[in-house]
């Protein structure tokens, strides 16, 4: 047992030395020591909004969970919010990390990856981010990345400013900053109304169609993450596969650089990035649209993109 102190927090942090990446030589240790070096890029974005965990308490390799509620045993300073689902879920208290401190306790706890919410607690039905979820439909990634480029262009002829993000696991986040004035149906119309023109300028490349056997090999735009209760994986989280890949923000001409995939930066190889880059995505927020304008945008059909 190790104590280590966060701000205002002593933390009691356990088995360091356990392998949590065994292929890679990556223990419990490594992963909190990353988690702490990251926490001022990573807070901005989550703080403030659920969270769902995906914890591996003994490593990748042994069983994981997936978890929103805040346990009863964790620390009276650690903030939870109460969710009112509605239906069969009901009340849920979701966790939240707002600081430094938070952010080592769920590691400790064992918590490999992080999946926010695209809406934070004082507006909680109203996204302030809209998010294309990008995975190949094999195993070529230049669909992902060719694609990746179409929505953001259709993105910046609506108004908004793109931003991309390899997920570290297949495929690319296109995600674009929004002022908090629309509930999430009405977000997620939108985004529907925008995949649905994407699809139809791009026939065959890209497709609106849930149904994978309805796809036919083109690329799929998802926006289910578009709804309430819904999460993507948080900028700069770590996720449990081999490797110890990251989700990292890009600057858009980083995505010409074809030996970038979305597994391309790890735990091994992030620490280099970050001392010579800062985040590209730190200046987001100052970039939101209000939702009535892209509404406007989008029915009069204005937007177009170079082929």
């Amino acid at each position: 047992m190790t104590e280590r102190r966060y701000g205002n927090h002593t933390i009691a942090l356990s088995n360091l030395e356990k392998p949590f990446f065994p292929d890679d030589d990556l223990t419990k240790g490594d992963l909190i020591d990353y988690y702490a070096s990251v926490a001022k890029l990573i807070l901005p974005h989550i703080r403030g909004r659920p969270l769902t965990l995906q914890r591996f308490p003994d490593g990748i390799k042994k069983s994981g969970f997936i978890q929103q509620s805040r346990p009863d045993h964790f620390p009276d300073w650690f903030t939870g919010l109460d969710v009112n689902h509605g239906g069969d879920t009901g009340h849920v208290a979701h966790m939240i990390a707002d600081n430094r401190a938070s952010l080592i306790y769920l590691a400790d706890q064992g918590t490999v990856t992080l999946h926010r919410w695209l809406s934070r607690g004082e507006q909680l039905r109203r996204p302030d981010t809209l998010v294309f979820d990008l995975d190949p439909p094999g195993n070529n990634f230049e669909p992902v990345r060719q694609g990746a480029f179409w929505v953001a262009n259709a993105m910046r002829a609506l108004g908004m400013t793109p931003y991309v993000m390899t997920t570290g696991s297949k495929g690319l986040h296109v995600v674009a900053p929004l002022r908090p004035e629309a509930d999430f149906d009405d977000i997620r119309a939108l985004t529907e109304k925008m995949a649905s023109q994407l699809a139809d300028r791009y026939p065959d490349e890209l497709t609106s169609e849930q149904r994978k056997d309805k796809r036919q090999g083109r690329l799929y735009l998802d926006i289910m993450r578009n709804a309430f209760g819904q999460t993507t994986v948080a900028p700069y989280a770590v996720r449990a596969k081999t490797g110890a890949p990251v989700a990292t923000p890009l600057d858009w001409n980083e995505l010409d650089n074809k030996a970038i995939g979305p597994r391309h930066y790890t735990l091994r190889n992030i620490a280099k990035r970050l001392a010579n880059k800062s985040d590209p995505w730190r200046h987001m927020r100052r970039h939101a649209i209000k939702p009535g304008t892209l509404e406007k945008k989008l029915s009069a059909h204005v937007y177009s993109g170079a082929k």
